[in-house]
């Protein structure tokens, strides 16, 4: 039996609620096909923000709220990332000082962690380019083999750093969505597939942005959370941690920030599904958009995204290559972040909100930045 945290009381689906056995190695729901939530007994849990202050500057500080017990991570030291404020009443949230240079690395190391402990003998996921990368390296910690398959147009640095990790690295003519395809018909048979929202623990990962959020803001909740929205792991593992802490008091019941998704305007099935009152994402035709994280036309958790800026009464921007391209420098040579095509569409959304008054000037606003840009470059 694998040793998982006491806290962790179970696993359900996000759609129909099926239970599933946490000692197994997971993948989506075996009764709709959808993705899993891992549920804690918050009740059981002890800690406070104040606890927080004196432990280790990682994810890891929040052990409780996570599924394994300490000895047993996969770890690079990633997470507690700066949040620098830029201007009056808006921070950016830096993801790229985490390992591998981006936020996938939160995701991968829980979900490397988990698929090791619970026996996985390889790995292997489609990315659009950080993902990748992230999994090489993880993999590469935990001494599991990895296979990933992305785009042919993808940066070269993503494809080179795979290669420093030792990883099998795939070419796909198309989109994450061929990659994926690729992997499930030629792929290596005995590899776990830990693709985005395809296994339960890289939202577990993600979730710690917004522990961090809370921490870091003393306490307080912004009003307003900007994300750059591909796969949404991030904005599904943000929101169940806004509900978390309300379990545990961190927070007051019913104040969350409102969630907006930044999309591109040539891949955009959440911000379109939201825009026009629907409950579920549909594939979108021909993506294009060289915000290559952003290039994903059928997430499996899109319904979860919509769920989510619906339940925050948020929002949905779909931003131009170029405007994200000028929004990118702008942010970047105002600031000295090192600002990724994701991150500038994120700023770009900004801008448009502030325009259209959905943002006031008296809202506390936190633009994420998902990653290094200089991989682009």
């Amino acid at each position: 039996m694998a040793r998982l945290s006491p806290n962790l009381a179970g696993i359900h689906c996000f759609a129909c609620e099926t239970a599933h056995d946490p000692q197994q190695l997971l993948t989506v729901c075996r009764a709709c096909g959808l993705p899993l939530r891992v549920d804690y007994n918050l009740s059981s849990v002890n800690l406070s923000l104040r606890d927080l202050q004196s432990r280790e500057p990682s994810l890891w500080r929040y052990r409780e709220l996570l599924p394994l017990l300490p000895g047993d991570e996969v770890s690079l030291v990633e997470g507690l990332t700066p949040l620098l404020q830029v201007e009056a009443n808006v921070w950016v949230k830096d993801e790229s000082r985490n390992p591998t240079g981006s936020f996938k690395a939160r995701g991968m190391a829980l979900a490397v962690s988990m698929a090791k402990h619970l026996g996985a003998q390889a790995l292997a996921a489609p990315s659009a380019g950080n993902a990748a990368g992230a999994l090489a390296a993880y993999g590469a910690r935990a001494g599991l083999p990895v296979t990933v398959a992305m785009p042919v147009d993808t940066p070269k640095a993503f494809f080179d750093e795979c290669e420093l990790y030792g990883a099998t690295i795939h070419r796909v003519q198309g989109t994450i969505a061929d990659a994926g395809k690729f992997l499930r018909e030629h792929g290596p048979k005995d590899a776990f597939d830990v693709s985005t929202l395809k296994e339960p623990y890289r939202i577990e990962g993600k979730k710690t942005m917004a522990f961090e959020l809370v921490e870091q803001f003393d306490g307080e909740i912004p009003d307003v959370v900007i994300y750059p929205t591909g796969g949404g792991t991030g904005l599904v593992g943000m929101w169940k941690a806004f509900d978390e802490m309300e379990r545990l008091g961190w927070i007051p019941r019913g104040r969350r920030p409102r969630f907006v998704s930044v999309q591109s305007a040539g891949c955009a099935p959440v911000a379109k599904a939201f825009l026009e009152g629907k409950d579920r994402t549909e594939p979108w035709p021909n993506p294009h958009t060289h915000a290559y994280g952003l290039r994903v036309p059928s997430p499996i958790g899109g319904f979860i995204c919509v769920r989510v800026l619906r339940e925050s009464n948020g929002a949905a921007v779909m931003v131009t290559d170029e405007d994200a391209d000028a929004a990118t420098r702008q942010l970047a040579s105002r600031t000295g972040i090192d600002v990724c095509p994701e991150g500038g569409a994120a700023w770009s959304a900004l801008q448009t909100l502030r325009a259209s008054r959905v943002i006031r000037d008296a809202d506390r606003v936190v633009v994420f930045n998902t990653g290094t840009g200089l991989k682009y470059r």
